[in-house]
């Protein structure tokens, strides 16, 4: 056993000092960031407010500007994609009984969700990965894959955790704009495939656009590309689609598919703050993967208890799902009678360009104790609203009429 735990210790000690670059790395952006520099904030989407990082660390830095502009206490959370109906009554249930055993390692538990897991997807355990979210998969993706000279292939703008990564290791990030109609371009995106690809990333439905893809053009596409380079599915959004089941690609695993297919208990289960998440996968790229990051045993016995117990409870999830498109209706309702368009969601978020500079509008709206996120593209500045409870889309609604 002494000599099982030296290794371990041997071997993320290399994975700390391997990590040392990169680390700094980001620690030279944290630092230069605008709330510390002053320098001109950037947009996109790893800006909130304005503001570069990490997913995670853009979200921290809205919290501090809370603190800071906001008159009074944020009436609206409207800018991490969040499920504020959540988690379920079962799941608040399971982290009750469990927290007596809490101090004993999630094993047994590890083992029981992933059985629940690939018994639903009709996969072996084999194939299915989990961790503390999908933020430390998207990570060891990026190490596992990338060097320098590589590329990864994404749409633009998509969700930029796994490319923004990517490049600060050294590869490059192949940015494919989107359809007219605000989707991948699938057909675009293989074009921009060439020998230094080593993967492509797909978010769908997509972030920051909630547009979904043609399942069936989306299976072909990763059915060719796949023979060349891995393919990355991100389906964090899934669960609000009609039909999950239909959607997914993870039945292409057991085709032998070269895929990674991401799934995470952070949107329409409400886990965004307990992290849980996995992907489905062939065994050998899930031990690539194992290589950068510690996976399950990131994940808390009562974060693992809560996702047993609520996994698949379609009365909570077809609960929360109608509470969100009752929001989503009254969001669509408001941006028409003040003269917006706006682009049709399959998510539990909503895209609309606005008149303004997205940074004053966001610092306007902050002001008026709502957060929200913007982004810049196709020339224009773009505001996203996540959904939440009805009380907050009306304080949305509030503070919005009096900019619009």
């Amino acid at each position: 056993m002494g000599n099982i735990s030296r290794r371990n210790l041997i071997r993320r000690g290399a994975l700390l000092a391997g990590a040392l670059p990169f680390a700094g790395s980001l620690l030279d952006k944290v630092q230069a960031s605008p709330l510390l520099s002053g320098k001109p904030a950037v947009s996109g989407p790893w800006a909130v407010n304005g503001h570069a990082g990490s997913a995670f660390a853009s979200e921290g830095w809205t919290e501090r500007e809370i603190g800071l502009n906001a008159v009074e206490p944020l009436k609206a959370r409207l800018f991490a994609n969040e499920n504020p109906f959540g988690p379920s009554d079962k799941a608040k249930k399971a982290i009750m009984e469990t927290l007596p055993v809490s101090y004993q390692y999630p094993m047994r538990s590890m083992g029981d969700l992933t059985s629940k897991i690939a018994d639903f997807e009709k996969v072996k355990q084999e194939n299915v990965f989990l961790a503390s979210g999908s933020s430390p998969l998207l990570m060891a993706a990026a190490l596992g894959y990338f060097k320098p000279g590589c590329n990864v292939v994404t749409g633009d703008p998509s969700y930029a955790d796994l490319p923004s990564k990517a490049e600060k290791i050294g590869a490059k990030w192949v940015k494919v704009p989107l359809t007219a109609d605000f989707k991948l371009d699938l057909d675009a995106m293989e074009k921009a495939i060439d020998g230094n690809t080593v993967l492509v990333y797909i978010c769908n439905p997509n972030n920051p656009t909630a547009t979904v893809l043609d399942t069936a053009k989306l299976k072909s596409f990763c059915e060719r590309v796949s023979k060349k380079v891995t393919v990355f599915v991100d389906e964090a959004y899934i669960d609000y689609l009609p039909d999950p089941q239909g959607t997914t690609l993870i039945p292409m695993v057991n085709t032998g598919a070269n895929i990674i297919v991401a799934r995470t208990f952070s949107k329409l289960y409400g886990f965004a703050g307990l992290r849980c998440g996995y992907v489905v996968t062939q065994p050998d790229i899930i031990k690539k993967l194992s290589l950068y990051t510690e996976a399950s045993m990131s994940i808390t016995t009562t974060t693992l208890q809560a996702a047993i117990a609520s996994y698949q409870d379609r009365e909570f999830l077809d609960a929360a799902l109608k509470k969100t498109i009752a929001s989503k209706e009254y969001l669509y309702e408001v941006l028409k009678k003040e003269g917006y368009t706006y682009v049709p969601s399959s998510t539990n978020f909503v895209l609309f360009p606005i008149k303004m500079d997205g940074k004053q509008f966001t610092d306007e709206m902050m002001k008026r104790s709502v957060g929200v996120r913007f982004w810049k593209f196709n020339n224009k500045d773009w505001c996203r609203v996540s959904i939440g409870r009805m009380d907050e889309m009306e304080a949305f609604a509030g503070a919005f009429k009096e900019l619009s």
